[in-house]
């Protein structure tokens, strides 16, 4: 591998993962109750406005598997809160579920996928470490590895996602 190309891998994991606090945000705060009231949790919402449209995108997660007709139930469930928040745009709304080897973007995604497999990429070690996750808080999470629990700080995480593949 050229010297080039080795430091552009090395910076790509520079990144910390970071434990950002959830700020009042209206059209989340609105549809939250709604989709817990369906037994799935809201895990990101990212609306795109241009030109007198919206392009409403919802990630929503349940214990088990999210299948079309979870992702259906929510869609109908939230397009009316979602047509009274943007009155005179078109609107476009997609559901879906965080998928199998989500990337986490966030610490305070971690809290959805307990007892989920995980894997993260550790800069004091710069290596992969994979397991079950046991809980999370702003601080850092604990994996249940091979073994046994290990304690990792949002600090020397780098990247993490699921992966299935840990729960077995």
């Amino acid at each position: 591998m050229s010297k080039r190309r080795r430091g552009a891998v090395r910076k790509r994991f520079e990144v910390r993962m970071q434990y950002t606090v959830r700020t009042a945000e209206p059209v989340f705060d609105s549809l939250e109750p709604v989709i817990r009231g369906l037994g799935m949790s809201l895990v990101e919402l990212t609306v795109f406005r241009s030109r007198g449209s919206a392009r409403v995108r919802a990630v929503v997660y349940k214990a088990g598997a999210v299948g079309h007709g979870d992702c259906a139930r929510v869609h109908r469930a939230i397009l009316p809160r979602l047509e009274l928040a943007f009155p005179r745009e078109e609107l476009s709304v997609e559901v879906s579920s965080p998928g199998v080897d989500r990337l986490i973007k966030d610490g305070a995604e971690f809290i959805h996928y307990r007892g989920r497999g995980l894997r993260c990429y550790r800069t004091d070690i710069s290596d992969w470490t994979g397991g079950v996750l046991e809980s999370s808080d702003e601080r850092g999470i604990v994996l249940r590895g091979k073994d046994g629990p290990m304690n990792l700080g949002y600090e020397v995480i780098a990247k993490a996602k699921l992966d299935y593949s840990q729960e077995v």
